[in-house]
């Protein structure tokens, strides 16, 4: 697949059609930019930047410290706990204990399939009084799952996303389609204000991710900058997405989208931070 052109690339090798190659790269960029301009207002973007990550250890350690804040997690997670929560631990720190994690989003969560696919929580540090959380977060939960948990640091949780890795998408994406998941990664390639890659900025080569804005981001990206984005993956299949997201691409611009990425897995980005 080509290499769509951007502003400041190498110029082509010379040949009899060099003009018209010049051309055609004008018009693609220019068909990128009109991406950003006739996107529409999703209202996701400009929101407050998330919190600092807080270590799982950290939390068992210092747990009063921590009670009653909330706080952002991400880890792999460990094994399910009853039918809505599961444990984390992180395991950089060898004999540490887990960290119990309570769903109270309101929306079920499937652990990864790949156990090395960390997992992203945010949510409130309580210690697990079981009458106690259930009155305050409205919750059910099967008291004879957690015994060996009771008056531990528990996190319950508003939200629970999946936090791989970019090259794992981009490599494996089908466990992926259709969950939202929050990634870190390294921005390369900008080819527009809503369009550009994401990868692990690691010396291990592994493939890049696509990503796609649904509007322009408030906040500045740049090349080579790390950041945190949070969206739900597809296969990029430019008709679905222009239904689905309410993109109000011309025909050239849906052609040349799914020319250069047609069923290659895309991140539909609704924050970043």
């Amino acid at each position: 697949m080509s290499q769509i052109p951007k502003t400041g690339s190498k110029a082509n090798s010379a040949s009899d059609d060099g003009t018209s190659q010049g051309i055609r790269d004008i018009g693609v960029l220019a068909l990128l930019v009109v991406i950003a301009m006739l996107t529409r207002d999703s209202g996701f973007f400009g929101s407050n930047a998330a919190s600092q990550i807080t270590n799982t250890s950290e939390i068992v350690r210092e747990t009063d410290n921590f009670i009653g804040k909330s706080v952002i997690i991400r880890s792999k997670a460990v094994e399910r706990v009853g039918s809505r929560s599961f444990t984390v631990k992180d395991r950089r720190f060898l004999g540490g204990e887990p960290l119990v994690v309570i769903n109270a989003s309101g929306v079920p969560f499937d652990l990864p399939k790949d156990g090395s696919t960390e997992v992203q929580v945010t949510g409130q540090v309580r210690r697990l009084n079981i009458p106690k959380i259930e009155r305050d977060f409205k919750l059910n939960i099967q008291d004879e799952y957690y015994k060996d948990y009771i008056n531990q640091p528990a996190v319950i949780a508003r939200n629970i996303t999946l936090a791989p890795k970019p090259g794992q998408v981009a490599t494996s994406p089908e466990q992926y389609y259709g969950r939202q998941v929050t990634m870190t990664g390294r921005v390369k390639d900008i080819q527009s204000p809503t369009l550009l890659k994401l990868n692990e900025g690691s010396l291990i080569n592994r493939k890049d991710l696509l990503v796609l804005f649904r509007q322009k981001p408030r906040v500045a990206i740049n090349e080579g900058q790390t950041v945190a984005i949070a969206g739900k993956v597809r296969p990029f299949v430019a008709a679905d997405i222009q239904r689905d997201y309410k993109m109000n691409w011309n025909p050239n611009i849906k052609k040349q989208l799914e020319a250069e990425y047609g069923n290659t897995p895309v991140l539909i980005a609704e924050n970043v931070y």
